[in-house]
């Protein structure tokens, strides 16, 4: 297709007007377009970019999930490991390292629960280690419960916890 202005390069740049309802269409070349001068530029600048982007999605959610953005501005945590921050996992939607989630857990473990349903990755297990597997995450959870219950000093339900343990621990 050849640009409308000066019939003579192809038409690269495609501008579409829409005004009241009434659509105009000009293709033009890169030069005539530069030559337009402002109307061109502010089409140049223009941000296509859609709002609803992930990122800006998990940064509401975020902001949602921690209070009002003045408050987690003041707050600013970063990873030991990469340095990367709270507010640039916010903008970019993604951690600097594995260590990000451990050193900024307190921040993300109540947006990804949120978000995913849990804050633990349980994906496909093997069918020849499944059995193991699955064990192996039960006398985990189990191990955690018992130490709850001895901080809130419940010992009998320590107790039964602590046989329950040793019973999947012998059957291995």
């Amino acid at each position: 297709m050849l640009c409308e202005r000066c019939k003579k390069n192809n038409a690269n740049v495609h501008i579409t007007k829409v005004i009241n309802g009434d659509k105009q269409e000009l293709n033009v070349c890169n030069r005539c377009a530069s030559e337009m001068g402002d109307i061109y530029s502010s089409i140049g600048d223009a941000d296509f970019t859609s709002p609803y982007t992930f990122q800006n999605l998990l940064s509401g959610l975020m902001d949602y999930m921690n209070g009002s953005p003045e408050k987690t501005s003041v707050n600013i945590e970063a990873c030991k490991k990469c340095g990367n921050s709270y507010l640039e996992f916010k903008e970019k939607g993604l951690a600097g390292c594995s260590q990000c989630y451990k050193n900024l857990s307190n921040t993300f473990q109540p947006v990804i629960k949120r978000v995913q349903g849990n804050v633990i990755h349980t994906g496909k297990i093997p069918k020849r280690a499944g059995k193991y597997i699955i064990k192996k995450n039960k006398v985990q959870n189990l191990k955690e419960d018992l130490k709850k219950a001895i901080e809130e000093e419940e010992y009998e339900r320590a107790a039964e916890l602590r046989d329950m343990i040793k019973e999947l621990e012998r059957d291995n």
